[in-house]
């Protein structure tokens, strides 16, 4: 049996991990923003008989690390497993995101997955094990016009995870990074919602509410949560050869493409894949088509 700590548990990506460990019996250390989701979590978990322990934590408060990490350790004795899952999705053209969302998004995606980390790799090297697992985004490794912010902070986690795995594997620690496409989660939900907050005399305008349209068109070809679970228990057996793993067809196909191009095929890969190459030649924005 593996202790596992997971955040971002509240829907999605997290809470599948933590029911998919903890349904091959492993215990689960589950973190959740808010008292009511801990609530819900732990009637889910008695309901399934599931060894399941819901954590309060905001990682965006790296200032209360420390002292989660220190309990959490008290109270379980080891962690084999860490997944940073926590993240969130703030739409929007660079020139209009204000700094606040921007900061935002870069203190959830990137700075509370790699302050976590470290404050629990001491433990880990002391033990001289344990597994680290990321969940990144194919928008780590290609970035799309109206997702600057969001690309900013899985390419950062990227690139941090890839070198912090050189560092830390002389202790038996491993590092992957999950390379998902579009999964049914809260995250790709919200970021359909209406544009009717977004700024109507912006420039990119009819670029945003292309992209929202486009996402809507498609939520209801969004993959089921529960492979990334799968996934999770996969790359937590493995030996830790493998950096990247991708979840999905169209994680592999990127991953493929992408690696080894010149920027002008990137180029005409990525306006294909935004559907933004109509943006990028001055035409008006095109009909979605939902037929899909």
């Amino acid at each position: 049996m593996a202790n596992v700590l997971i955040t971002g548990c509240s829907s999605g990506l997290g809470r599948e991990g933590a029911l998919a460990f903890a349904r091959r019996g492993d215990r689960v250390y589950a973190t959740v923003r808010n008292t009511r989701q801990c609530v819900e979590l732990e009637q889910l978990a008695a309901g399934q008989q599931l060894d399941i322990h819901p954590r309060l934590l905001d990682v965006t408060r790296s200032d209360t690390f420390a002292s989660f990490v220190s309990e959490l350790i008290a109270t379980a004795g080891h962690i084999d497993v860490l997944v940073n899952n926590a993240g969130i999705l703030r739409p929007g053209a660079w020139e209009d995101l204000s700094e606040e969302s921007i900061r935002e998004v870069m203190e959830t995606n990137f700075f509370g997955a790699m302050l976590l980390t470290r404050t629990l790799l001491p433990h880990l090297r002391d033990q001289g094990s344990g597994y680290i697992i990321n969940i990144s985004s194919l928008s780590g490794i290609a970035g799309l016009a109206g997702d600057v912010a969001y690309s900013a902070s899985k390419f950062a986690l990227e690139g941090a995870t890839e070198a912090l795995r050189h560092e830390v594997d002389r202790w038996g620690i491993h590092v992957a990074l999950v390379e998902a496409a579009q999964y049914a989660t809260n995250i790709f939900k919200d970021s359909a919602s209406p544009a009717s907050d977004y700024p109507a005399d912006s420039p990119y305008w009819s670029l945003i509410e292309h992209k929202r349209e486009h996402t809507n068109a498609n939520l209801h070809n969004a993959l089921p949560a529960s492979d990334i679970g799968k996934l999770l228990l996969q790359i937590a057996n493995s030996d830790g050869s493998q950096l990247r793993w991708p979840a999905d067809e169209l994680s592999r196909h990127v991953l493929h493409t992408l690696h080894g191009q010149s920027d002008a095929e990137r180029d005409t890969f990525l306006r294909m894949a935004g559907d933004s190459d109509w943006w990028s030649h001055g035409e008006q924005m095109p009909a979605i088509n939902d037929n899909n």
